[in-house]
């Protein structure tokens, strides 16, 4: 399964810098110098990271090959991948990956089903998206709201007060 790590953004500068929109939790190692990155379409790839910098929050990479502002602008729009089966176990079982939590099946306490997980957003806590039908809830991944991942089932619990996983209800 391929995982996506970033997505080429915009040349910075003349030299064939570009800007990443990152999308993993390990930015520094995932764009360590060195680095291979397989892409999306994989034409474009393998890239192979020359140097990274950080300028305003913003993740600038310079890519092995790449050195003008027109081979940058080629790439924009390309997604960086890798494969997951690259990526070492945690070693903490309360710990997750991401790619683990995106596709289970979220149900209540009482076994109901109530959605998907789609996606795992981390903006100073990190918050999982769930899917009901055509609408998307946000719930926080704390084990007091989420008392169970059960990878091998492929399902989570969530525990949540009146109102969390349907906005419409009263609370």
């Amino acid at each position: 399964m391929q995982l996506v790590v970033g997505r080429i953004g915009r040349p910075h500068g003349l030299r064939g810098d570009v800007s990443v929109e990152v999308r993993t939790d390990d930015p520094d190692r995932r764009f360590a110098p060195g680095a291979a990155l397989a892409t999306d379409p994989a034409s474009a790839g393998p890239l192979v990271v020359a140097s990274r910098r950080w300028h305003s929050g913003v993740l600038l990479v310079r890519f092995e090959g790449v050195t003008d502002r027109d081979r940058a602008e080629e790439l924009r729009g390309t997604t960086l991948v890798i494969d997951s089966a690259d990526i070492p176990p945690t070693g903490d079982p309360d710990e997750f990956y991401d790619h683990q939590l995106i596709g289970l099946a979220v149900t209540t306490p009482d076994g109901e089903r109530v959605g998907e997980v789609s996606d795992v957003l981390h903006h100073g806590q990190d918050l999982l998206v769930v899917r009901r039908g055509r609408d998307d809830v946000l719930v926080p991944f704390v084990k007091a709201l989420v008392p169970v991942v059960d990878l091998e089932r492929g399902l989570l619990v969530v525990d949540a007060p009146p109102g969390l996983l349907d906005p419409d209800e009263s609370v």
